[in-house]
């Protein structure tokens, strides 16, 4: 018997996400939360905002999944599920490639034609996006975004909560920290430490995200 399932969102991520559990006869949705006024969205009905996630959880609703493409909102819908009881999905489509040694987790995705390579490991939360592949024995931290297009050489560290922009090349064995954000199209061949927007081939950093000292230094 397919599991009950709630998606929180309804914008253009969620309709991908849920074409790809329309296919997945695991799970059967059961509406959307959302702060739309709309009665539906995808033919689903819209059950209201994030303060009725508890009322659905006391009339036997377990599983739940965030389709929503902001690593901070995604971050903070998921620990709002997580406290009241919710188990997070994973969605992988049916069109992508995973090693049977890869490690996806809770509450993260797996767009059509995503390829994630032998021991490869995906956290919570995270987004693979069409067509982005992930090499052997990369780790990317939870809540993280990869964009369409990206291309991730084998062991690579990227940290969490970052964006890798669309069309996003990083080099084998590069170390990215946490809420790095790269612009697309942009070639990363050497590490980069956590707070910074990167742009560029190779890619050099444009801005600090922290107010640190210590990066203000360094962006001169």
């Amino acid at each position: 018997m397919a599991k009950e399932v709630i998606i929180l969102g309804a914008g253009g991520h969620s309709k991908v996400v849920i074409d790809m559990l329309r296919k997945d006869k695991q799970y059967s949705i059961m509406g959307i939360i959302d702060t739309s006024k709309e009665k539906e969205f995808m033919g689903f009905p819209i059950l209201g905002d994030d303060t009725h996630l508890e009322k659905l959880f006391q009339e036997g609703v377990r599983y739940a999944f965030v389709a929503v493409g902001s690593n901070k909102i995604r971050k903070k819908l998921s620990n709002q599920l997580k406290s009241i009881g919710y188990i997070l999905i994973k969605v992988v489509s049916e069109n992508a490639i995973l090693s049977e040694c890869s490690q996806i987790g809770s509450g993260s995705v797996i767009m059509p034609g995503a390829i994630i390579n032998a021991c490869a490991t995906i956290g919570d939360g995270c987004i693979i996006n069409t067509g982005a592949t992930v090499d052997h024995d990369t780790f990317i931290g939870e809540y993280t975004h990869i964009a369409p297009g990206t291309h991730i050489s084998g062991s690579s560290k990227i940290g969490k909560s970052c964006f890798l922009g669309v069309g996003t090349n990083v080099i084998d064995s590069i170390s990215i920290g946490d809420n790095v954000m790269v612009g697309a199209g942009s070639t990363v061949i050497r590490d980069l430490q956590s707070n910074c927007t990167v742009v560029g081939t190779p890619a050099k950093v444009i801005k600090w995200n922290d107010k640190g000292k210590r990066g203000k230094k360094e962006a001169k």
